[in-house]
């Protein structure tokens, strides 16, 4: 498989974990000066939105992606950011990512962070189990029984709580906003596809409850 196909084992671990995720949209489908981006939506019975960019070259693909529930019972977000910058740098990064501001969230069942990491600050949207890994694009899959286990984690909350709002502005407003200002991508997507369409893909679809 190609640099574009460096996450797909992780890709196949959602839909495998929540198979009721349904596509309800292409947000973006470009390609610019060698660079593609897709952007896509997709929901189920507990979960509002999740939105899933990824970018991807002749050496590189980033993936992202954030798990939005249905509001009313305090759950976090699940969040994932899995970015192959070139063969030798690659960082992973999933986690619940609550969406109160200064709420410490845990989960009982997986290992605390050790260690502190620039950006992804435990206490700051971020929870005690935020997981961190550097590699090379050659050993991405060795930390896929890690993926499964949060995934799985994340689905029990979810069936347990059984969240069915849809109060966004209130719920996620702030997370959006913080989330906004934390992520870098902007920058990239502006070298990358111009000012304009950065900005576009950054408020109306990254970050669009802010």
């Amino acid at each position: 498989m190609g640099v574009s196909d460096l996450w797909y084992e992780y890709k196949k671990l959602i839909f495998n974990t929540f198979p009721d995720l349904e596509n309800i949209g292409d947000w973006a489908n470009w390609k610019e000066n060698g660079t593609s981006l897709s952007a896509k939506l997709y929901n189920s019975k507990h979960i509002i939105k999740s939105r899933e960019v990824e970018i991807w070259d002749e050496k590189s693909c980033i993936y992202n992606n954030i798990i939005y529930p249905k509001t009313g019972e305090n759950l976090p977000c699940f969040g994932m950011d899995l970015m192959g910058f070139f063969d030798k740098k690659v960082i992973i990064v999933f986690d619940f990512q609550h969406p109160v501001e200064n709420y410490l969230f845990s989960h009982p069942n997986l290992p605390k962070a050790e260690g502190t990491f620039r950006f992804f600050e435990p206490g700051n949207h971020f929870s005690e189990n935020v997981f961190v890994r550097k590699c090379t694009m050659s050993e991405v899959n060795d930390y896929l029984d890690d993926f499964a286990a949060y995934l799985q984690a994340y689905k029990e909350m979810l069936e347990s709580k059984k969240p069915n709002g849809f109060d966004t502005d209130e719920t996620y407003r702030d997370f959006d906003t913080y989330m906004k200002k934390l992520d870098p991508v902007s920058g990239y997507l502006s070298s990358k596809f111009g000012k304009e369409k950065a900005e576009q893909l950054v408020n109306d679809f990254l970050f669009c409850y802010e």
